[in-house]
């Protein structure tokens, strides 16, 4: 019997502008799923009520994040072994990146399941696309730490390796820490560093800018609380 296919479906990164950051050709494939592996099952059927309006929600949805048994896992592509094609749905942006979705992919190679990676938003190469900084050489490090000696190492370690390997350092932060991050990178890392700050990418509310930490402590700084943010580091 020939194997279904996994595909890999973007996520909108908001509630706004969602119909308009997902392709139409995803639309459409998304519109045939009926099996889908997603972080949260509530939010993968907002965003199908959203682009695909007439299909039924009466679908099979299956959670996957940090409290899903490994054994579970291997559960969730059953449907692709016996022909059918599923869909994996990101919590927002590209499965796979930033999102516990690598497992279930890692499995669908060992399984011999094709996997299909759609077009869509991805916050990581959006930020990195505004910031004006290297494109050519790059690292995505996810959160930092949330304590702040902790944090202040962090920054100067991700500052020393901008400065080694010549290489913008990408990280992101939990939105209500947003303050907090910005206040300890401007206090701890040199004056010549480029920051950048993009906020709310694809929403209605987006805003980018990217300085030196010398200029973003001479000018009033954006409201960031509880707004999706990806920070960048970069030094010339």
């Amino acid at each position: 019997m020939k194997k279904g296919k996994l595909y890999l479906i973007p996520a909108p990164l908001g509630e706004t502008n969602a119909a308009h950051t997902v392709p139409p050709y995803v639309v459409s494939i998304l519109q045939e799923l009926n099996v889908l592996i997603a972080e949260r099952a509530k939010t993968a059927r907002y965003f199908i009520k959203i682009l695909c309006p007439g299909k039924s929600l009466d679908i099979t949805i299956h959670e996957l994040n940090e409290h899903t048994p490994p054994a579970d896992v291997q559960h969730f592509l059953e449907a692709a072994i016996r022909g059918q094609d599923i869909g994996l749905m990101s919590e927002a942006g590209a499965p796979g990146v930033a999102d516990p979705g690598a497992t279930v992919v890692w499995m669908a190679h060992q399984q011999g399941i094709e996997v299909v990676p759609l077009v869509g938003p991805s916050a990581i190469l959006l930020a990195l696309m505004a910031s004006g900084m290297n494109g050519q050489s790059f690292c995505f490090h996810g959160y930092l730490s949330p304590k702040r000696p902790d944090l202040e190492k962090d920054l100067k370690r991700l500052e020393n390796l901008a400065i080694r390997l010549d290489q913008t350092q990408i990280f992101i932060e939990t939105p209500y820490r947003n303050g907090s991050m910005i206040e300890t990178a401007l206090r701890v890392l040199t004056p010549s560093t480029r920051l950048c700050i993009a906020a709310d990418l694809t929403l209605a509310t987006e805003w980018v800018r990217t300085a030196t930490i010398q200029q973003w402590r001479a000018m009033e700084l954006p409201a960031l609380h509880k707004r999706p943010v990806v920070f960048l580091l970069y030094i010339v």
